[in-house]
């Protein structure tokens, strides 16, 4: 079990880390994404699952949706002043 937690350590901090020097946004949200899910397996080893309950909800469910709709709306303005520019 001791190995287990120490992977996740690690993948959390590696999460953590690629999330801050990713250039590519969509791949950010999905490290981001990723980085909730590993903390949500924490608070459950943790033995709060009222923590993992919303850890799970809040950070990869609502903030995963709301990154993914300000991701479109960027590309879309992106668009709108490449087409404007022409």
């Amino acid at each position: 079990m001791i190995v287990f937690e120490i992977v996740l350590l690690v993948f959390l901090i590696v999460c953590a880390l690629a999330t801050c020097f990713s250039k590519n946004l969509l791949s950010t949200v999905i490290i981001f994404e990723s980085y909730s899910a590993i903390m949500c397996v924490i608070w459950l080893l943790l033995r709060s699952p009222d923590l993992a309950i919303t850890e799970a909800a809040v950070g990869a469910g609502v903030t995963g949706v709301l990154f993914y709709i300000t991701l479109k709306n960027v590309k879309q303005l992106k668009e709108e002043d490449e087409t404007d520019e022409e």
